[in-house]
């Protein structure tokens, strides 16, 4: 078993995410800054840490937006403890920028708790919004668009969110919806305060909330300008001991304002692939169905009937084979996954399914040194079906759409480059993007 060795600095942050768009895109605004940051699939080991250098910020992708409460506190634990050895000054619970959650399936409570040690402040503090993706918070509710750059909607009343299958948001009161979560109480510091240019009276507000006793503190976020308030506050607070926070990527924005920018430089744009691209679509959404539509001349389409693929292997076998034959041949491949019919399998197991398909059409087509994948559940089977140990930002493609570059064992998955996009992200030709760069 490995030897686990404290880092020689604490860094500044150390973040586990709930899925890994979600991590994915912690990582990318912190390298986008300029910041030394690396996510991991698993707490890294000692050998791991000295491989990949000095950090400023460390990330662990887990699963848990999936998984019940028990198998979440399971994931969690020793990322937990992992944490509390390395004492960053803070620790974050990235979830999802909608907040969608469940008590029986990745609970934020639960998550936030199994996070949580003693080192920390006894007030975990909960930020709102994030205004780079459309998700505003006020008066502790939260608003988000449909689509890049598309209308807002009152979180309850969204489109998607408020039907989503699995964790469907019908509270708009963040406050409501984490306490039905089980967190005991949660204050609010709306978003009057923050626009109020008087530090030491912001100061006032924090603490007068705090003192108050609850489990949490909810922050309203309607403006950029709202995060660098709220970094500030932040940085101050974990210089005294070190905090919890519980927020989308606004939690590393906030961060990156108050401490600036870091030492590493940052390219401009991503480069068209080097050869055919894999694109793996396990989202249902309308934003992703209209990006395939935006990008159906570009692809070669090969369509997945997950009941039929989870039958017969021979089937399964056949789908591979056939993408695989396109990618040989130079040709880019776009394999979509069909609404699911009654009677289809469970969404994890359509996720599973995918990520069993990536990993085999890679394994035949090792020259592909370029994929992407869009669903929050399908990204985190995919990577874990290609057994990377490490992924570090190789740019971004859009607002929430990283492309990453894997750390593997394996030489025909090292150096991999991999978008992962939840449902929801991106803009209409984003898989264009992905195979022709942003240059």
């Amino acid at each position: 078993m490995a030897t686990e060795a404290p880092m020689p600095d604490p860094p500044r942050l150390a973040w586990f995410g709930d899925d890994f768009t979600g991590s994915s895109d912690t990582l990318a605004t912190l390298a986008e800054a300029g910041w030394r940051a690396v996510l991991f699939l698993a707490p890294p080991t000692a050998a791991q840490r000295e491989r990949v250098g000095p950090l400023d910020a460390l990330g662990v992708a887990g699963t848990a937006r999936a998984l019940a409460p028990d198998a979440m506190r399971e994931q969690i634990a020793p990322v937990a403890d992992a944490f509390a050895a390395l004492r960053p000054a803070v620790t974050h619970y990235k979830c999802c920028s909608t907040y969608d959650s469940a008590p029986g399936t990745g609970n934020l409570a639960v998550g936030l708790r199994a996070l949580r040690r003693p080192l920390h402040a006894p007030v975990a503090l909960v930020l709102g919004g994030q205004p780079s993706l459309g998700r505003l918070c006020l008066a502790g509710t939260l608003f988000a668009s449909a689509g890049a750059g598309g209308p807002l909607h009152r979180i309850d009343r969204h489109p998607t969110m408020s039907v989503h299958p699995v964790t469907p948001m019908l509270e708009a009161d963040l406050r409501r919806h984490l306490q039905a979560l089980g967190i005991d109480r949660v204050e609010l510091l709306d978003v009057r305060r923050l626009d109020d240019d008087d530090d030491a009276a912001l100061d006032a507000a924090f603490a007068a909330r705090i003192a108050s006793g609850p489990e949490a503190l909810l922050v309203d976020v309607a403006r950029s300008a709202h995060l660098a308030r709220i970094g500030h506050w932040l940085v101050a607070q974990a210089a005294q001991q070190p905090q919890l926070v519980l927020g989308a990527s606004s939690v590393a924005q906030a961060l990156v304002a108050a401490h600036g920018r870091g030492c590493l430089p940052t390219q401009a744009a991503v480069p068209a692939a080097s050869g055919p691209v894999f694109l793996l679509v396990g989202s249902l959404s309308p934003v992703s169905a209209a990006q395939c539509d935006v990008a159906s001349a570009a692809y070669e389409l090969q369509p997945i009937d997950p009941v039929a693929l989870a039958a017969s292997q021979d089937a399964f076998e056949a789908r591979v084979g056939t993408c695989a034959t396109a990618l040989r041949a130079g040709r880019s491949v776009l394999a979509r996954t069909a609404p699911a019919a009654t009677g289809g399998l469970p969404p994890l197991q359509v996720a599973e399914l995918c990520g069993r398909l990536l990993a085999a059409v890679l394994a035949r087509v090792p020259a592909v040194r370029r994929a992407g994948v869009a669903g929050g559940d399908t990204s985190g089977w995919a990577v874990q079906a290609l057994q990377p140990w490490a992924l570090r930002w190789a740019g971004t493609l859009a607002a929430g759409v990283p492309l990453l570059r894997l750390h593997a064992g394996e030489a025909r998955i090292e150096g991999l480059e991999l978008m992962l996009k939840g449902g929801q992200m991106g803009p209409p030709d984003v898989f264009l993007r992905l195979r022709d760069g942003t240059a």
